[in-house]
């Protein structure tokens, strides 16, 4: 019997997760909906932007019809390994929340392996902050974003921190802690 040398990219994704979104703080809200097991983990084997924005509706239609789900990350391990094709899916995805009925109530936001912010080169250690094992759209509720924004001290503050922590470590420290999710032991 052979073993599947492919990772699982849920372990992989929920690895980093904890490691780096939690672990660093990067994100100070996700936290508590992950240690209450309200993040959902779904793959996406869409090959194209069709199949990728049917499965953020389905995703969509998963939330209204499920409160106890806070948030789910759509995985997409066989698709949008491009940086530049994946935008067009972010651009897209957003545009069909809007078509959809959803702006307001929930929003996306994107993940890459090779995330790079406008306005940085691609070696900057401040793309780390967007950086996951696979392509991703992370669909959250507006309301549970608002209400922790509302009770945290200083969110606007966030985005700065997590680009000083980032450069601070350094892009291989940041490549380090990305290629250690890959351990699933």
């Amino acid at each position: 019997m052979e073993n599947d040398a492919r990772p699982d990219p849920i372990i992989l994704t929920r690895n980093w997760l904890v490691s780096v979104v939690v672990g660093l703080d990067l994100c100070p809200f996700a936290r508590k909906p992950l240690q209450e097991d309200r993040v959902q983990f779904q793959l996406s084997h869409a090959q194209d932007m069709e199949e990728s924005l049917l499965a953020l509706i389905e995703a969509c239609k998963q939330l209204d019809q499920d409160d106890t789900i806070e948030t789910i990350l759509l995985i997409y391990p066989d698709h949008w390994q491009d940086f530049y094709h994946y935008l067009d899916l972010v651009e897209m995805a957003d545009s069909i929340l809007v078509d959809q009925g959803y702006e307001g109530t929930y929003q996306v936001a994107s993940f890459h392996p090779d995330y790079c912010f406008n306005d940085a080169d691609f070696d900057d250690a401040s793309n780390y902050t967007n950086r996951s094992p696979y392509p991703m759209l992370h669909l959250i509720r507006e309301q549970s974003l608002e209400q922790a924004i509302a009770h945290h001290p200083d969110p606007e503050s966030i985005p700065d921190r997590n680009i000083e922590l980032t450069r601070s470590m350094g892009c291989e420290k940041m490549q380090a802690l990305l290629a250690a999710c890959k351990n699933t032991q």
